[in-house]
């Protein structure tokens, strides 16, 4: 009997269906992966920023890519992508990268807090050498994830290099049994973005009669790598902060006949900082004092530009040394901050401090920050992020400033200041709440001039300043056109996109599986044709055995 169920098996060997069965079922289950969740993921990454100042390139210029992903220790062409956390990449390997591989995608720290010092500097610096260069791959960032974390690891053991192999074959091994990632970003190609930057400012006119002006200001956007992450804490949140919260303080003091100052305060805010020039105020300085009716700046005594003060001590910047006896001398000796000076050159393709671009126009002008040099990367930085310990610098710094700013608008001296100490304890007390609520606002939105200079000027961060503006003074809106045929500055899209990883073998897998399929194949096929004649010779014996007995 059951060599009757042999000959209906045998004659099943010339139909169609064991082609399919034993062909089609092995190689599904050689080529899907132990877990099709993981074998793909989706995430939202931050292209590396890009803008031309004065025509001169800056930053990425390439938006797309389908690459293989690598480690720092394992790409070699222009067919990789370079995956690697922040802190981990070199300046030099950047260099490298830049110039031979395809693309470049950087992880961020999971904490920044969690950072060493040399590391948080160690990225400050990356970031500087980053923009100076014009850059024609694609570079991307991503924030932790443990997803991420997997496959940076799985990148780090994954490629072995023959040099790191004991053996030619536990290269070759190791080469067929890794697992490999395929990462692709379909995004649009880089174009310009509709920029219209703003200049928010407000007046509280002097006594009748006195025509001198003080000008208090600020940038209030912010600058790093990445525009979708630029919160600048320090730069320059912390300094929009001062000028609202001084526009408060005085708007108290102005409000009263007995208690208005002299001079006039002009308190302005701009939405284009040190990494555009001034953009803003340089158009506003134009409208302003180029106009028929320049009333609004007539008679400066001095300007006063706040950036970065959320550490102490605070020092004085000005492109020249004041003289005796003026009123920048005396705002230095109330201050008491230390004098450093820098003279503009106009050459450079980036001024050094808001105060030159004011200086340019023959205006007596200083920079008050916490910072000692133009140069310092914290400038320009994701990094800048706010801490209860930048919060109680920036109270102190804005009351500070107050202090010094009252008592050379009044005149007072150091024997006036038990008498008139309830001026300054009452009216020029800083209101700690607002400023905390204004300094974690500001700190929490990205400011990048990507994303503020994109909007209408009554929404988003400029709008909120307005408003808060509009308390305490008459605001004015100015929003600058750019010159259409020789823009200053021109701004790209796309800040962000969405990034898939495929989880693949690399491509000496496919070689092997190929051969291994087509070896497979042909064993198939022999058995396939020659198990009817085996099949009859194994019956004959058993056939003939079986007669015998």
């Amino acid at each position: 009997m059951w060599l009757d169920q042999a000959d209906g098996f045998a004659e099943i060997f010339r139909g169609y269906l064991p082609y399919y069965l034993l062909v089609v079922f092995p190689i599904f289950i050689i080529m899907s992966p132990a877990n099709p969740v993981a074998a793909s993921h989706e995430f939202s990454v931050y292209r590396m920023q890009q803008y031309d100042l004065h025509t001169v390139p800056h930053g990425c210029r390439s938006a797309s890519f389908n690459l293989e992903g690598r480690s720092l220790s394992s790409w070699s062409m222009s067919r990789h992508c370079v995956v690697a956390r922040i802190q981990d990449i070199t300046i030099d390997q950047f260099v490298e990268i830049r110039s031979k591989a395809g693309a470049l995608l950087l992880v961020l720290p999971k904490n920044d807090t969690l950072l060493t010092d040399e590391q948080k500097e160690h990225i400050k610096l990356l970031e500087m050498a980053m923009m100076q260069q014009d850059i024609g791959i694609p570079v991307y960032f991503a924030e932790w994830t443990p997803e991420f974390e997997d496959i940076i690891k799985d990148l780090q053991h994954s490629f072995i290099t023959d040099d790191k192999s004991g053996t030619a074959l536990e290269a070759m091994f190791n080469t067929v049994s890794s697992n490999g990632y395929q990462i692709v970003v379909s995004a649009p190609t880089p174009a310009k973005i509709d920029s219209k930057p703003v200049t928010i400012h407000g007046k509280l006119v002097g006594r009748s009669g006195a025509a001198q002006t003080i000008v208090i200001a600020a940038h209030y956007d912010s600058s790093s790598v990445i525009p979708e992450l630029s919160f600048g804490a320090d730069s320059n949140a912390s300094g929009a902060v001062a000028v609202v919260e001084l526009a408060r303080i005085f708007s108290r003091l102005y409000s009263a006949a007995a208690t208005r100052g002299g001079p006039s305060l002009v308190f302005m805010l701009t939405s284009t900082g040190h990494s555009l020039n001034y953009f803003g105020t340089k158009k506003w300085l134009e409208e302003h004092l180029d106009a028929v009716d320049a009333s609004l700046l007539q008679d400066i005594s001095f300007v006063m530009c706040l950036d970065s003060i959320s550490s102490s001590p605070l020092t004085m910047h000005v492109s020249k040394p004041p003289k005796a006896g003026s009123p920048a001398q005396s705002m230095k000796a109330r201050l008491g901050a230390p004098l450093v000076h820098k003279k503009i050159n106009l050459a450079d393709e980036f001024l050094a401090w808001h105060h030159e671009r004011f200086s340019i126009r023959r205006m007596t002008a200083f920079t008050i920050s916490s910072l000692q040099s133009h140069k310092d990367p914290s400038r320009n930085t994701l990094l800048d992020t706010p801490s209860e310990s930048s919060f109680r610098n920036i109270a102190d710094n804005i009351a500070a400033t107050a202090r010094a700013l009252a008592s050379h608008i009044y005149n007072l001296t150091e024997e006036d200041n038990e008498e008139d100490s309830i001026l300054y304890d009452e009216a020029l007390g800083v209101d700690e709440a607002s400023i905390r609520h204004w300094y974690k606002f500001l700190s929490s939105q990205p400011r990048s001039p990507q994303v503020i200079t994109s909007t209408a000027p009554n929404g988003g961060v400029t709008g909120a300043l307005e408003r808060a503006l509009s308390k305490y003074l008459e605001t004015t809106v100015s929003a600058h056109a750019l010159d259409k045929r020789e823009p200053e500055y021109a701004l790209y899209s796309p800040t962000r996109a969405i990034l898939y990883v495929y989880s693949v073998k690399p491509a000496v897998f496919d070689l092997i599986l190929t051969l291994a399929i087509v070896a497979y194949l042909t064993l198939v096929y022999f058995a396939i044709q020659l198990f009817p004649r085996f099949y009859e010779e194994y019956a004959k014996v058993v056939t003939g055995k079986a007669k015998v007995n």
